[in-house]
C-alpha cells in the first residue's frame, strides 16, 4: 500500500505506537528468551549495508515474497559489510520473525568459518525496551531515528545498546538532529566511537523525495564512521557515495528487487575512495543549502574571458563561473584563469564562486590544460561538455546537450553512473555551447526527471523569469545571453539578470 501525506513519518510512528499498545513490544510474535547468537561489530570495515525490504510507504511492495534468509545469503556472499533488517510490519512489511531468521543465519555462517555480516535491526524504535527485545532476537546495532526521539529518550537508548555492546545508528538529515547527534556523542564520552554510528539519509522521511546531494552537503559535520543512506540504485551510485569519504552506504529497494545487483555495488563501494569528485560536489552542496535566498536558482555564467565581467558576476551574487577550454571564439588562458583564481581568492568575499573549466575534448591541448588546473586547484572541477567521464581522476561534473527525445538516453546513462546534477543544454550541430537556442520545452517538461534541473542555453535577462517559473531549475548556466560579443560580458545585462532573479 502507498500513502501520500503531508509527513509519513509522523503517521508511521502514530501507527507504530498503538500497535505496541495492543500488542507488546514483540508485537504478538514468539522471541527468544535470550540471545543464542554471537556478536559482529556493526561497519568494523568500511563497506555497504544491503536491505531484506518487502515494501516501503513511496514504492508500495517492493519484494513481497521474499525469502529474508535466502535474500541475506546472497548479501553474505557478496561480502557486505551488514544486513539491514525492516521490521516495521504496516509499511514496510517487516517482521522480527525476519531479525531472528537473519541472525540465526549468521551465526550459522560463523560457525562455518564463512563470511558473516554484522545484523541491524531497523525500524522507528521508540522505547529502551525495544533494544532489549533487538538483543535477544540477534541483532547486532539498532537504528536510532533522532528526528522521532528527544534529546533525552536518544541518549537512553544509545546507552543502552552500549551497554549490550551493540552499536547505535543514528540517523540525522534536519538541523535539529545533527545537535541531537553532538548531544548523544558527548553523553558517551570515549565510547562514543566504537558505539555511534552516524547515518543520512538522502531521502527525506517526511515526503520519501531523495536528494544524493543531501549526504554531500552534511558529510563534514558527521564523525569519521558515517553512512550515506538511500538513493543508491547502482554501482555508480555507490562509487559516488564512496567519493564524499562515506565509510559505508545502505541500499535498500535495489538490492531487494535485484539482488544479482549486490556484488556489484559492494564492489564498487570497496574498489571507491575519497576523491576530488566528491571534494567538489561537497563543495557545492554546501553552497547550495547554506545559501540565504535558497528559492531562487544558483547561477553559473559561462564564458569569462575579462576580469572585469568574472569580478562582476562575482559580486552581483553568481555562485559558478565558467571558463572555455575549447577552441572557440569565448577561448581563455592558462594564464588568464591563474591570474583571475588568485585575485578573486584574495577579495575576502566570503562567498567566492566555484571556478569551473569547460571542455569538450579532454585530450584537446585545451583540455589537458583545464585538468591540469583542476588537478592544482585552480579550478574547483571541469565541466564535461558531451564527454564521457569514464576514469576521470579529477573533479569534474557533466552536461549533455538535448535537442530530441532520443538524447535523454545519454542523461539517463550519466545518472545511472552516479552523476548527482547534469547540465542540460541546448543541442546546435556543430556549436558545442552558448549558442543562444534554448531546449525545446516538451521535451523539457516530459523528460528532464525527477533530479533537480540545471538548464543551459538561451537563457536571458528577459526570459529568466518565465524559465525559472515555468521550470524551477537549482541552477541556471547563462554565457550569451549576457553579451555584446562571445566572452564579451554586458555589465547592465549582467545586473539585469540578478535584477530579474532577485524580483522572483
Amino acid at each position: 500500500m502507498t500513502i501520500y501525506m503531508s509527513d509519513i513519518l509522523q503517521t508511521i510512528v502514530e501507527k507504530r505506537r498503538a500497535d505496541i499498545e495492543r500488542l507488546g513490544l514483540n508485537f504478538g510474535i514468539e522471541i527468544p528468551e535470550k540471545r543464542r547468537v554471537g556478536h559482529t561489530e556493526f561497519l568494523g570495515n568500511a563497506g555497504a549495508i544491503l536491505e531484506v525490504k518487502r515494501a516501503s510507504p513511496s514504492k508500495g511492495d517492493i519484494a513481497p515474497d521474499l525469502d529474508p534468509v535466502s535474500l541475506a545469503t546472497t548479501y553474505a556472499e557478496a561480502h557486505a559489510q551488514a544486513v539491514s533488517v525492516l521490521t516495521e510490519m504496516n509499511y514496510f512489511k517487516g517482521s522480527l520473525r525476519d531479525l531472528i531468521a537473519v541472525a540465526d543465519l549468521m551465526e550459522r555462517r560463523r560457525k562455518q568459518g564463512l563470511h558473516t555480516c554484522a545484523v541491524l535491526r531497523k525500524d522507528f524504535l521508540l522505547y529502551e525496551d525495544e533494544i532489549d527485545v533487538a538483543f535477544r532476537c540477534g541483532a547486532d546495532a539498532v537504528l536510532l531515528i533522532a528526528r522521532i526521539l528527544d534529546d533525552e529518550q536518544l541518549v537512553k537508548m544509545a546507552k543502552h545498546a552500549q551497554s549490550f555492546d551493540m552499536q547505535a545508528f543514528v540517523e540525522v538529515r534536519e538541523k535539529d538532529d545533527f545537535r541531537k547527534l553532538s548531544v548523544v556523542t558527548s553523553a558517551l564520552g570515549a565510547d562514543a566511537a566504537k558505539t555511534i554510528v552516524a547515518g543520512v539519509n538522502s531521502r527525506d522521511l517526511a515526503t520519501f523525495h531523495t536528494d544524493p546531494l543531501i549526504p554531500a552537503s552534511v558529510r563534514s559535520k558527521l564523525p569519521a564512521k558515517a553512512v550515506f543512506e538511500s538513493g543508491i540504485l547502482s554501482a555508480g551510485d555507490a562509487s559516488y557515495a564512496r567519493s564524499l569519504g562515506f565509510t559505508g552506504i545502505l541500499v535498500g529497494e535495489a538490492v531487494a528487487k535485484n539482488p544479482s545487483l549486490a556484488k556489484d555495488v559492494v564492489g564498487a563501494f570497496e574498489a571507491g575512495a575519497e576523491n576530488a569528485r566528491g571534494q567538489f560536489w561537497k563543495k557545492f552542496a554546501e553552497r547550495k543549502f547554506g545559501r540565504p535566498n535558497a528559492h531562487n536558482p544558483m547561477v553559473k555564467i559561462c564564458g569569462i574571458t575579462r576580469e572585469e565581467d568574472g569580478l562582476l558576476a562575482a559580486e552581483l551574487g553568481a555562485d559558478m563561473l565558467g571558463f572555455v577550454f575549447s577552441a572557440t571564439k569565448r577561448l581563455t588562458t592558462e594564464e588568464f584563469v591563474t591570474s583571475f583564481s588568485t585575485k578573486l581568492r584574495a577579495e575576502g568575499n566570503p562567498r567566492v564562486p566555484l571556478l569551473v573549466g569547460v571542455i569538450i575534448d579532454p585530450e584537446s591541448p585545451e583540455g589537458k590544460t583545464a585538468i591540469k588546473l583542476a588537478r592544482e586547484g585552480v579550478l574547483d572541477a571541469v565541466q564535461l561538455h558531451g564527454v564521457d567521464p569514464k576514469n576521470a581522476d579529477y573533479a569534474y561534473y557533466c552536461a549533455a546537450r538535448v535537442g530530441e527525445e532520443s538524447d535523454f538516453d545519454k542523461v539517463a546513462a550519466l545518472r545511472k553512473n552516479g552523476e548527482p546534477r547534469i547540465l542540460l543544454d541546448a543541442k546546435v550541430e556543430g556549436i558545442p555551447g552558448g549558442t543562444g537556442k534554448t531546449i525545446p520545452e516538451n521535451l523539457l517538461l516530459e523528460k528532464a526527471g525527477d533530479i533537480p534541473l540545471w538548464l543551459a542555453g538561451g537563457i536571458t535577462p528577459t526570459n529568466v523569469a518565465e524559465l525559472v517559473g515555468k521550470f524551477v531549475p537549482e541552477l541556471i548556466d547563462v554565457s550569451s545571453g549576457v553579451e555584446d560579443a562571445p566572452g564579451i560580458k554586458n555589465s547592465e545585462k549582467l545586473k539585469s539578470l540578478f535584477a530579474a532573479l532577485t524580483s522572483l
